[in-house]
């Protein structure tokens, strides 16, 4: 049989369904039946009109089916044609060679007939690789470039970065390099925009960019959905501004901002801004909004559910950790606690000659951290602290603190009392075991990471049973912390939105510590007839479900 020489082979897989061949592209996975391996050759360069074109191809790739494609039609052109290209050819030069290893040269022919700007437009990006991507082969002219002159291109930039105090980080963007590979591409000579043409012209085109990329997230919303996030907060010229923000598995978009200082912000009156925003991203394209834990907002989410029905309500999950935090911080003995660390972290960091003796024991790492709110650090510092109990008890006996006249002021005595109580120690040891799963939750919610909504459930019981084992399941001792969790938790937090979640997360649902309950599937079954949709087959959807549940 003949072998397969067509180039497109290197480059797509072939497999069989019965008697039907399927084509599948090993760059985007798109699979196709039948029209063999020219239409797939299509896919790869480009060409519409018989199937999709791939997206994910690399330009050189792309290039050689396109020049594939075109030595397909060059053999139906007639005798007369070839002989004058080949004539062409040879008056660019004589480029022919006996060596049978030396590669083809390129050769880019215009028709005849098109004009000067249609051939200006033909992007060099279209026919080779980027040169810049890691691990890609550099530029001939680069390659040759001097160290000399790589080094004064690179203070050149620095320069300009320091003079006009711009961060560091910013260099990392992979928009700079884009610009320079822009600036590259045309050489010396090249004149960089005024402030009134990026003022003017250029912020108009980037804000029509924007505005097509915003389209493009609202194509998507009706088949992935998205969440509705309001933000408030006060600016600098203490006006009271309400941002509105859509997040989706594509990304976030900023809708608008309202400043609503004039306005009386009462239930009502959030429920009006809310039903102009839910309008135009689409009641339909909507699963979840998200507030802060405001008895307003709290109304207003009410408000929301009763006229949409496939719409969910939930508080920030960040600011609803946060309060919890805060109250467990108000109960009296951890408000202690916290009063007694606080009074080592000022005595030591108030008094540099005992910071500098402590800066040098080995491993020694900083007391006060900040954490992700004010709340978290409290915690964090108590932590620390414990972290540190035999540097700070090696402190305090040793001859350097205690022939010190510091040492026997008040606040030198209260400090060295309190290192020194065991009490103290146990103390510290169990609130932070108290914490730690709730400062966990709180990481992976205020974390742009992913998604945080399928942890939530899971982070909330987890906590809660971490408390019970701490004091050994001793109700009188657990129960002031575990009442602060339920009293935020089942007010505001526990959605059927957050248990359908945890059990559409296979990490859970297939873990042995899964919290098997009714709830469970009565949430799933709400969130499945909340929505009204007519394209979902709620039959066919229970049957999956049930596949899903018995791992199959």
């Amino acid at each position: 049989m003949r072998g397969k020489t067509d180039p497109a082979w290197a480059h797509v897989a072939l497999r069989k369904e019965g008697k039907k061949n399927i084509y599948t592209c090993l760059y985007c996975a798109s699979s196709y039946g039948g029209g063999g391996i020219n239409r797939m050759k299509q896919h790869l360069a480009g060409v519409s009109g018989q199937v999709a074109s791939c997206k994910k191809v690399p330009h050189d790739v792309r290039h050689r089916m396109v020049e594939s494609l075109k030595g397909g039609r060059k053999r139906k052109v007639n005798d007369r044609k070839e002989q004058e290209q080949e004539q062409e050819q040879v008056d660019i030069g004589d480029l022919e060679t006996n060596d049978p290893i030396a590669p083809t040269p390129i050769k880019i022919v215009l028709e005849r007939g098109a004009n000067k700007r249609q051939a200006s437009t033909i992007s060099v990006e279209n026919y080779f690789a980027p040169r810049t991507t890691p691990g890609s082969q550099p530029g001939i002219k680069s390659v040759f470039a001097t160290k000399e002159a790589q080094y004064n291109a690179k203070m050149a930039i620095a320069e300009w970065a320091i003079i006009n105090c711009i961060s560091f980080n910013a260099l990392d963007c992979p928009s700079f390099q884009k610009a320079i590979d822009a600036i590259a591409s045309i050489g010396p000579g090249f004149k960089a925009p005024n402030a009134y043409e990026f003022r003017v012209n250029l912020l108009t085109d980037w804000k029509k960019e924007c505005q097509l990329l915003i389209e493009s997230h609202r194509a998507k919303w009706k088949n992935t959905g998205c969440t509705l996030m309001a933000d408030g907060w006060t600016d600098v010229r203490q006006r009271t501004l309400i941002n509105f923000l859509v997040y989706s598995t594509h990304g976030m978009v900023f809708v608008k901002s309202v400043d609503a200082s004039d306005l009386v912000k009462d239930a009502r009156t959030l429920f009006s801004l809310f039903c102009e925003v839910i309008e135009w991203v689409g009641p339909k394209n909507i699963v979840h909004v998200v507030t802060d834990n405001a008895a307003n907002y709290v109304a207003c989410g009410k408000l929301i559910k009763e006229k949409y029905k496939n719409i969910y309500w939930s508080p920030c999950a960040a600011h609803c950790l946060n309060l919890t935090l805060k109250d467990i911080a108000s109960l009296d003995n951890v408000s202690a606690l916290a009063t007694k660390a606080s009074k080592i972290t000022v005595f030591v960091y108030n008094h540099m000659i005992f910071l500098s003796w402590l800066r040098k024991r080995s491993g020694w790492k900083e007391i006060v951290r900040p954490g992700a709110t004010r709340f978290a650090t409290t915690f964090i510092t108590l932590h620390s602290i414990y972290m540190h109990k035999h540097d700070l008890q090696a402190l305090v006996t040793d001859k350097h603190f205690v022939d010190h006249k510091l040492s026997k002021t008040q606040a030198g005595i209260i400090v060295t009392a309190i290192i020194l109580d065991n009490g103290f120690w146990g103390d510290c040891l169990e609130i932070v075991k108290v914490v730690s799963p709730l400062i966990k939750l709180l990481r992976i919610v205020d974390s742009d990471e992913k998604p945080s909504l399928p942890y939530v459930y899971e982070g909330m019981q987890r906590a809660k049973k971490a408390i019970k084992a701490t004091f050994n399941n001793k109700r009188d001792y657990y129960k002031p912390y575990t009442s602060i969790i339920q009293a935020r938790w089942d007010k505001h937090f526990k959605t059927n939105l957050h248990a359908a979640a945890y059990l559409l997360n296979p990490a859970f649902l297939y873990d042995e510590n899964f919290v098997h309950k009714r709830r469970l599937m009565d949430a799933m079954l709400d969130v499945f007839e909340s929505n009204e949709s007519e394209e979902i087959d709620y039959i066919v959807m229970m049957k999956q479900l049930s596949l899903y549940r018995d791992r199959k």
